[in-house]
């Protein structure tokens, strides 16, 4: 359906987890409902952008408003669906709030999968999932990405890779590798997956494990030793300028 020419697109975007087309209506939570009538004063007839990850985005109309539920009801379909290419982030987790900006910028880097690891010398071994999912959702929908990632259980690295798919390459971030040119150059196309490493970096054992992969290429990332935020920012840019939908 061609999107209606007669209305500015919303500027308030909701991802929900209902099926979305030409005048379904979609029922809204508590928390949905407060943040909409409650934080940003919609009233009938408001117009809210809503993307379930599956659907694309359509542009609902909101029929009822209440302060524990209200429905909206789906007008005109602003976009297909979109799906970020076949990339993954892997990193360690650190403290909380650089915990929560990797996770966001992962989504608006366009990583289709996150994965925390337990390496050898990282910091944090708890990690909420359902909290960093939230965060995901919320960064798609600042950002305008129909798509949200799946936020995976932490997983040790040293298991995660005895059981890797050679088929998925991995840009292994190596932080001894700080200074050498960072060459992306004839780098295949295919599943990839970005590893990044905790604060205090990777073990020896860590990466001669990784040196002993096919599948996995270090890289540098410039001439300085990046915060293992920075750095996950930096290659998923690098990937996606070479590989990814920046070309």
């Amino acid at each position: 359906m061609v999107p209606s020419m007669s209305f500015e697109k919303p500027k308030i975007r909701l991802c929900v987890d209902q099926p979305l087309s030409e005048e379904q209506e979609v029922a809204l939570s508590r928390e949905q409902a407060h943040y909409l009538f409650g934080v940003m004063r919609l009233e009938p007839g408001a117009r809210v952008a809503l993307f379930n990850g599956r659907d694309g985005e359509w542009a609902a109309e909101v029929a009822e408003a209440g302060k524990r539920g209200g429905t909206l009801v789906c007008r005109d379909r602003l976009a297909a669906q979109g799906t970020p290419p076949d990339l993954w982030l892997m990193f360690a987790p650190v403290k909380k709030a650089r915990t929560d900006f990797i996770v966001e910028k992962a989504v608006e880097l366009g990583a289709r999968r996150i994965l925390p690891v337990q390496t050898e010398f990282t910091n944090s071994e708890r990690l909420r999932v359902d909290k960093q999912q939230a965060h995901a959702v919320e960064a798609a929908e600042q950002c305008g990405a129909t798509f949200v990632p799946e936020v995976a259980e932490m997983t040790r690295l040293d298991r995660l890779l005895a059981d890797w798919d050679d088929s998925r390459q991995i840009l292994f971030c190596d932080e001894t590798a700080a200074g050498a040119p960072t060459a992306l150059d004839g780098l295949s196309p295919g599943p990839w997956a970005v590893l990044i490493g905790p604060e205090g970096g990777f073990s020896d054992r860590e990466r001669a494990r990784l040196a002993q992969m096919d599948c996995a290429r270090a890289v540098s990332l410039g001439p300085r030793i990046l915060r293992a935020e920075t750095a996950a920012v930096a290659a998923l840019a690098l990937w996606q300028a070479h590989l990814g939908d920046w070309t």
